[in-house]
């Protein structure tokens, strides 16, 4: 059973930074891509940030604050985010892709992030 789990959400002032955490465990197999996702209340969830391999792409509001990587050793991804801002604010998702012939699609319970002053 695979299973993703974050950490690092928090409460971060406005310019403030954090980063996010999401270790993989159970997976026999690499993980094709890894990304993070977020959804603020009231309304759908939304692709911040996504790796595969080399190759990374933000969501526009993101691009040049946030940055994704990946240790595929340890089977973990993070989220080093800056100048944060309200509009931030949200619970993140960790997302891992596996492909076997069969595409697999798993998701952490999600950390919450509150950007406020």
């Amino acid at each position: 059973q695979v299973q993703l789990e974050e950490s690092g959400g928090g409460l971060a002032q406005p310019g403030g930074s954090l980063r996010l955490s999401c270790a993989a465990s159970g997976s026999p197999f690499a993980f094709y891509s890894m990304a993070w996702y977020r959804q603020a209340p009231g309304k759908q969830r939304e692709l911040v940030a996504l790796i595969t391999g080399e190759s990374t792409n933000y969501l526009d509001s993101v691009k040049g604050r946030f940055t994704i990587s990946r240790d595929n050793a340890e089977k973990t991804v993070y989220l080093q985010m800056k100048n944060l801002k309200p509009e931030d604010t949200a619970v993140y998702y960790c997302n891992a892709v596996v492909i076997t012939g069969t595409k697999y699609e798993y998701w952490g319970q999600g950390t919450q992030v509150t950007v406020s002053s």
